[in-house]
């Protein structure tokens, strides 16, 4: 078993486990998209109050959840290991001068993730938590009984210009970090082929369009279009 051990604290093994980790939380960027788009319906929150219920009593997504977070911390702490790593080893003249060809987002992961970790910790102090410790109201749906209404601390943020600039701003960081690490993934894993790279490439861009793009869409239009 030692040979699994090494693996995964070498240099290979780290890459490989930011990949994975961060493949994983791009299925959750998009899963946690739709469950958000709920809020853009007019409905006074019964669609996203449903929902948050769901996502938070139903045991198997309970077990995700808490996967999720356990990915988040790994993929961080490996992605600044990594980066101090990286920043050690790059003391020659070549790797300067490689440096320069690099993208924005290529040289700056270590600064964008850890600006998106930020964001997740103020976006969870302010919603997970609050819901999880019982400090807002609760509302009577059909079939469910009583359940939190994280609705009503929802539209109060969003009703924050500051707030909403502030998801907006985190929004374009986001979509800067997931167009590099999107396909920088898959190379890591070994997927690197002039017929499929290119692909690969091309949806990792849309990809890190659409995906912040349709978050920053709900604070923007309930700040605009909901009174």
């Amino acid at each position: 078993m030692n040979w699994i051990a090494q693996f995964f604290t070498s240099y290979l093994g780290k890459k490989v486990i930011m990949s994975l980790t961060g493949l994983f939380l791009c299925l959750f960027l998009v899963v946690h998209l739709i469950g958000n788009l709920q809020l853009l319906k007019n409905d006074g929150g019964e669609s996203f109050n449903t929902y948050t219920y769901f996502m938070t009593h139903n045991p198997l997504i309970v077990i995700i959840s808490y996967t999720l977070y356990t990915f988040i911390l790994i993929h961080t702490v490996q992605g600044l290991l990594l980066y101090f790593q990286n920043k050690a080893a790059r003391k020659n003249t070549y790797d300067r001068k490689s440096g320069s060809s690099s993208t924005f987002e290529s040289r700056n992961m270590a600064l964008l993730g850890s600006l998106i970790f930020i964001f997740l910790g103020v976006h969870m102090g302010d919603f997970w938590w609050k819901m999880k410790t019982g400090v807002l109201e609760k509302t009577a749906y059909e079939g469910y009984g009583e359940i939190v209404n994280l609705y009503t601390r929802v539209d109060a943020a969003y009703k924050e210009w500051w707030i909403v600039l502030f998801y907006v701003l985190s929004m374009i960081i986001l979509a800067y970090h997931l167009k590099h690490g999107f396909q920088s993934a898959f190379q890591s894993l070994g997927i690197n082929h002039s017929k499929y790279t290119p692909i690969i490439k091309f949806i990792g861009i849309v990809f890190s369009v659409l995906i912040p793009l349709g978050f920053a869409i709900i604070p923007i239009g309930r700040f605009f279009f909901f009174k």
